[in-house]
């Protein structure tokens, strides 16, 4: 793997307790850390549009007793579409999706909208496109780009992290 989530979650900096939303679960490989993380008391919300590998990830998160995992179908291109309550998460991760949406502005408006105040966002994708890995060069969402996405949807920038050799990581708070 070339972007580690043990590895970025770490550099996150989540706490026991927290209440994390992970957009755009897939399969749900930050969920679990995230999930290792926030118990006891925490809570993770695994969002994704595709039904099966949020099956498989339900299916594993119960496997492991991760009772304070909720899986949830929602589309992140649309406000409310996460359907979680507003100002409801300490944190949110969003790992190798911008690349893939149509809607970018209203993702980082979503995010934003269920965060607290001051909340965080930890923002990861990939740097550039490597031939036979990442998105297509059309697709890539440089970290200039997403920076300057992030603060016009109301988020201030924090700091990086190293989320690996062909990926960014860009922490922002909630204004």
């Amino acid at each position: 793997m070339f972007s580690d989530p043990r590895k970025n979650i770490e550099q996150f900096g989540l706490s026991r307790g927290a209440v994390v939303a992970d957009l755009g679960a897939g399969s749900g490989f930050y969920t679990m850390e995230i999930a290792a993380v926030v118990n006891p008391g925490g809570r993770v919300y695994a969002i994704d549009v595709q039904r099966d590998l949020l099956e498989r990830l339900k299916k594993e998160a119960q496997r492991q007793g991760l009772s304070h995992v909720d899986v949830i179908t929602g589309d992140l291109e649309k406000l409310g579409g996460s359907k979680i309550k507003e100002g409801s998460c300490d944190a949110v991760v969003a790992s190798n999706i911008l690349f893939m949406l149509d809607d970018k502005k209203t993702f980082l408006l979503e995010a934003k909208r269920i965060l607290k105040q001051n909340g965080r966002l930890l923002l990861i994708d990939w740097s550039a496109s490597f031939s036979q890995m990442g998105p297509h060069a059309d697709h890539v969402v440089y970290k200039d780009t997403a920076v300057k996405l992030a603060k016009d949807a109301g988020f201030a920038f924090d700091r990086e992290i190293h989320a690996g050799a062909h990926h960014y990581g860009i922490i922002f708070r909630k204004q």
